[in-house]
């Protein structure tokens, strides 16, 4: 498929999910015949499988795991929706299942496949806005959001940005509320709005400051205060202050902490290319050495996007020992 054609079906899969679901299909759903019958241990079920394939997919990349949640998803969750459950043990259901759907559905993106992911992240807001979970639903808003982001198709991206703060509002976990607030400053950004990506980004400092440094239970309470650095680093590093965005991946790595090798990896490429940037050559070639003792093993394209990154800039570098050093180490990897 041509990019262009791409881009347009990837803002219809986006903007679809803009339209009010049905929120009468959980009670439709409730009590009616079915081959099993389901209670709170299937919908704890799912959770814990969720969590175990999460963690294993932030440590390794989400192509290591994707199809063992598909096929969950598919043989034993499939079953149980289908199944005989009372309304709350189907809004529990369906907002279990949204958490499971939206993790597929970032899998996928991390593999590269743009398309899967928007299917499975459009059909995650759908279930948690049947559940009436808006948490969950405006988290897979902004899956769709950043993915439109990436893909260049920057006024859809706003659009669904806008509506994921605003469902995000309605919270008061305050890492929630951060969470929302960034992805709408990311997409400003992209699209040039510095008023609003800096409003943004100011409210978003001012709900993690109120966050406790300990994850919840819920999706968005696992928004930890070194993902909210990265991803505000970043967010500066668009808006051309490449000074604030190198305080914030420091702040990221070194006082906050990121745990996951993958995670770790990513913010090590993103700050050797902003310290490139303000012309500190050495430590960028360090920092990259870093990015690669750390990605050893990951699979995610967001690995192969700093791979290529880096290797595109190498050769501007002139005949530096570090430089060649760094292109070998790349070289060999592939």
């Amino acid at each position: 498929m041509e990019r262009r054609h791409f881009l347009a079906a990837s803002a219809a899969v986006g903007l679809a999910a803009l339209d009010l679901p049905d929120a009468a299909a959980v009670t439709r759903r409730a009590n009616q015949p079915g081959p099993v019958r389901v209670g709170a241990g299937e919908v704890t079920a799912i959770r814990t499988m969720t969590t175990t394939l999460g963690d294993a997919a932030s440590e390794l990349g989400g192509g290591h795991a994707r199809h063992l949640a598909v096929r969950y998803l598919t043989i034993d969750v499939q079953r149980w929706l289908n199944g005989r459950y009372t309304e709350t043990v189907g809004r529990d259901l369906f907002a279990a299942t949204a958490e499971l759907v939206h993790l597929i559905g970032w899998m996928a993106r991390d593999e590269g496949n743009q398309g899967m992911s928007q299917r499975y992240h459009d059909h995650s807001y759908r279930l948690a806005a049947e559940a009436g979970e808006n948490e969950l639903a405006a988290t897979a808003l902004r899956g769709l959001a950043d993915q439109h982001i990436d893909l260049g198709h920057i006024p859809t991206a706003v659009r669904i940005a806008q509506a994921c703060e605003q469902r995000g509002s309605r919270l008061t976990n305050p890492k929630a509320l951060a969470y929302y607030r960034n992805t709408y400053a990311r997409a400003a950004a992209a699209d040039g709005d510095r008023a609003t990506a800096t409003r943004m980004l100011s409210a978003a400092q001012a709900a993690i400051e109120q966050a406790p440094g300990q994850p919840g239970q819920s999706w968005a309470s696992h928004y930890s205060h070194g993902r909210w650095a990265h991803e505000s680093g970043m967010i500066h590093a668009t808006l051309g202050d490449w000074e604030a965005a190198e305080e914030h991946l420091h702040l990221a790595l070194d006082i906050h902490g990121l745990d996951r090798r993958r995670t770790r990896a990513i913010v090590l490429a993103d700050l050797g290319h902003v310290q490139l940037k303000r012309g500190n050559t050495s430590q960028a070639l360090a920092t990259w050495g870093d990015f690669l003792d750390c990605a050893e093993g990951v699979q995610s394209v967001r690995i192969d996007d700093g791979l290529a990154n880096i290797s595109a800039r190498l050769p501007a570098l002139g005949d530096s020992p570090a430089a060649q050093e760094l292109a070998d180490r790349i070289i060999a990897r592939a």
